[in-house]
C-alpha cells in the first residue's frame, strides 16, 4: 500500500471540527468550579493529558516532517479519544448534578412492555457463571477496542473513515450525557433492589458507580474527576451506542469484520447486567449510535464538498471505505 503523505484540507477541517469540541467540553469543565460547588482533581488528568500531548506531538512530528498521513492521523486521533474521555467524565458529572426526577419506573414499564423480564437476565446470568465472567472481560474491553479501532482505521488508510469514526464518539457521547441529565435514572440493580443473596456468583462491573451518582444528586460528592471516573450514564446506554459505532466503523476492513461484530454483540448482551442498564437503554444506545454515525458522515460530507476533487485523489470514497 502507497504511503500517504498529506491528509489534505478536508481531514485538517474534521480535525479541527473535534478539536473545538473537546475545547469547548474542557471550557465548561473549567468553569465549573467558578459557578458551583464542585472542583477539580488536578491529578487525575495529569496521565491523560501528558498522553494528549505527546501523541499530538508525534502527530505533528509525522505529519510535518516524516510525511506519513496514516501515522500521524493514527497518533492524532488517539490524541482525541483520550482528551475527550477525560473531559466528557467530568461533564456528565456536572449533568447529573442537576438531580431531575429519577425515570427507572418508566423505563421498567418500557421494558415489561416490550416483554423483557431484566430479573430473568439475571438469573440465567447467575446459573452460568462462566459465561458472565466471559461477557464481563468483553464489557470492559471498550477502551482499548476504540483506541485499537482508530489505528485499524488509521493503518488501512481510511482515513476519512477515521475522522467520522472519532466525531461519531463525541457527538454519541454529548448526546447521551445531555439526554442522561433530562432522564436520570439509577438503573436496574438498585431500582429492583438486588442485594448479593440475589446475585450470589456475580457483582456487576458498575457497582462502583452508584455512591458517585447518588453523591452528585445530593450534593455530596462534588470532584470532578479525569482518570478512575464511573460511569454514571443509565439512559441511553453509553456502552451499547459505542458497541454499535465499532461495528459500523470496522465493517469495512474484511479481516475485521466477524471478529468485531461478534465480540460487540457479545458487549451488548452483557450490558444489561454488568452495566445495570434497562433493556430499552440499551436500544436507545443503538439508536444514538446509528444516528450520530449517520450525522458524522453528514458532516464529513459537508465538510468535504468544497473540495472533493483533492479528498477523492487521496482517500478512497467513503461509502466504499
Amino acid at each position: 500500500m502507497a504511503p500517504v503523505h498529506d491528509i489534505g484540507p478536508t481531514l485538517r477541517r474534521l480535525d479541527r471540527l473535534i478539536w473545538a469540541l473537546i475545547a469547548a467540553v474542557a471550557a465548561v469543565v473549567l468553569a465549573a468550579p467558578v459557578f458551583s460547588g464542585f472542583y477539580v482533581d488536578w491529578r487525575s488528568f495529569a496521565a491523560p493529558m501528558t498522553a494528549v500531548v505527546m501523541l499530538t506531538v508525534l502527530a505533528w512530528f509525522y505529519l510535518r516532517v516524516r510525511a506519513d498521513a496514516r501515522l500521524a492521523s493514527g497518533l492524532e486521533n488517539t490524541a482525541q479519544v483520550v482528551a475527550f474521555a477525560a473531559v466528557g467524565a467530568p461533564l456528565s458529572y456536572l449533568v447529573a448534578s442537576a438531580n431531575l426526577p429519577l425515570q427507572d419506573h418508566v423505563f421498567a414499564a418500557v421494558d415489561h412492555g416490550f416483554g423483557l423480564d431484566w430479573r430473568a437476565l439475571l438469573a440465567w446470568m447467575n446459573a452460568f457463571p462462566v459465561s458472565h465472567k466471559i461477557l464481563a472481560l468483553i464489557y470492559l474491553s471498550l477502551t482499548l477496542q476504540m483506541t485499537t479501532a482508530v489505528l485499524c482505521l488509521a493503518f488501512t488508510g481510511r482515513l476519512l473513515r477515521l475522522r467520522v469514526y472519532t466525531l461519531t464518539f463525541v457527538l454519541a457521547a454529548l448526546v447521551t450525557i445531555a439526554i442522561s441529565g433530562l432522564l436520570p435514572a439509577e438503573g436496574a440493580w438498585p431500582f429492583y433492589g438486588m442485594t448479593a443473596a440475589d446475585s450470589p456468583h456475580l457483582t456487576p462491573v458498575v457497582s462502583t458507580s452508584w455512591p458517585v451518582f447518588y453523591g452528585l444528586r445530593d450534593g455530596s460528592f462534588r470532584m470532578l474527576t479525569a482518570t478512575g471516573a464511573e460511569g454514571i450514564i443509565s439512559f441511553p446506554s453509553l456502552h451499547a451506542a459505542l458497541a454499535v459505532i465499532l461495528i459500523i466503523a470496522l465493517w469495512p476492513i474484511p479481516i475485521l469484520r466477524w471478529v468485531i461484530l461478534t465480540l460487540d454483540l457479545a458487549m451488548l448482551a452483557a450490558t444489561p447486567i454488568d452495566g445495570s442498564h434497562f433493556f430499552i437503554d440499551v436500544m436507545a444506545g443503538i439508536v444514538v449510535a446509528v444516528s450520530c454515525f449517520a450525522a458524522a458522515g453528514r458532516i464529513a460530507f459537508l465538510v468535504e464538498r468544497p473540495v472533493t476533487s483533492s479528498t477523492r485523489a487521496m482517500v478512497p470514497g467513503f461509502a466504499g471505505e
